[in-house]
């Protein structure tokens, strides 16, 4: 068996803590700290049952200031910025996951995928298989043939099989996929009148979006509801079509530790994790369960 590394979607984790915590955590200052309890919680449940050996946990701090953005000032612009108040509770995740021995890794130019597809690049380089633990479809892309994504708050696993499943496409398809379909929670405009179903069939056709466009007036004579108007869009939205794909493809070459010994789980610190939970005021159970983290 390969080792494994895991790579968590942490703002994905942080910002459901935020919406499902009541509002009743304060720190010792006063200020609101209910996601990062329930971060931490969800950390505690991970490490408890998945006993991983290799971890990375990564967090957006780019949504503003993404390369992505540079090429494509709408992106995420439907997206509302997090409150100063969650910004805070961020940077207290980030500083619990390091405290009980996770690598961190955040960028201010590269987003969460990023991180986590260079990160599973590393691996795959040194005999690694990697678990990404995230619900995020996008993901999809990265899945190689040992590899599986864990969406870990509905406990659902799946694999290369399972995106084709899920989507109708192989994992090299995805990015292709999502240039044609794009992405309303990115604001990544795709195909406009372009749907899954649609150019799942349309890949399952023709392979891959380059191979659409070079073949296009084949179109038209596809088994295809609506053929006809597929291909008139294709042909005047080719631009944004092209556009898509690269604000889709998730980076592999972005600043992370080049070997997996950087991403190893280390023994934490316990000073540093007694002064957070202090501050934090968690209870005891967490307390307990954090430190027995330090002890494992």
């Amino acid at each position: 068996m390969k080792p494994t590394l895991h790579l968590i979607d942490a703002s994905l984790y942080v910002f459901r803590a935020w919406h499902s915590m009541p509002p009743e955590f304060f720190d010792t200052d006063g200020a609101p700290v209910n996601a990062v309890h329930g971060f931490t919680r969800f950390l505690c449940d991970f490490l408890e049952r998945a006993q991983p050996s290799h971890v990375v946990v990564a967090f957006d701090e780019s949504l503003t200031s993404s390369f992505r953005n540079a090429i494509y000032p709408a992106y995420k612009a439907n997206r509302e910025l997090p409150p100063e108040e969650l910004k805070v509770q961020f940077a207290y995740c980030k500083r619990m996951a390091a405290a009980i021995g996770l690598c961190v890794l955040a960028d201010h130019e590269y987003e969460a995928d990023d991180l986590i597809g260079s990160a599973v690049s590393v691996g795959r380089a040194h005999g690694m298989r990697s678990v990404i633990v995230s619900a995020d479809k996008d993901f999809g892309q990265l899945i190689g043939a040992h590899d599986e994504q864990w969406d870990f708050s509905r406990d659902l696993r799946w694999d290369a099989h399972g995106v084709k499943q899920r989507l109708g496409v192989r994992p090299d398809q995805v990015v292709d996929y999502l240039a044609l379909t794009g992405d309303a929670v990115d604001n990544i405009p795709g195909v406009p009148g372009v749907g899954p179903k649609t150019a799942a069939q349309l890949l399952a056709n023709f392979e891959s979006l380059d191979a659409v466009y070079a073949r296009i007036e084949e179109v038209p004579y596809l088994r295809l509801r609506g053929a006809g108007q597929v291909y008139a869009r294709l042909k005047e939205h080719r631009a944004q079509a092209m556009l898509s794909r690269t604000l889709a493809s998730i980076v592999l070459d972005a600043p992370v530790p080049t070997h997996p010994d950087e991403l190893t789980r280390s023994a934490g610190n316990g000073q540093t994790l007694d002064a957070l939970l202090e501050a934090l005021r968690c209870g005891p159970r967490t307390r307990a369960r954090c430190k027995a983290l330090l002890a494992g």
